[in-house]
């Protein structure tokens, strides 16, 4: 049984999602019903890992980091330089 739901979008998200949904032939409750599905087809099992994206793949282990390197410090420090 469908049901009926409100989404509050960015204007420019709904054009560009209204578009894909033309050029692939369907609606875009279809699409957004899809994508809930693929986000949810593995709840039960909370452990598995997501896959990854190719960008994200491509960008692994392009930087080096010493063993004992502190992100959290590193991170402080950021933010304390930043905002001075």
């Amino acid at each position: 049984m469908d049901k009926k739901l409100t989404l509050s979008l960015n204007q420019q998200a709904i054009e560009k999602a209204k578009n894909y949904a033309r050029l692939h032939k369907t609606s875009l409750s279809r699409l957004i019903e899809a994508y809930f599905n693929s986000l949810t087809a593995d709840s039960d099992n909370e452990d598995k890992v997501l896959p990854t994206t190719p960008l994200v793949d491509s960008l692994c282990g392009i930087i080096t980091l010493p063993p004992d390197f502190d992100y959290k410090e590193a991170r402080s420090q950021y933010l304390n330089e930043k905002h001075k």
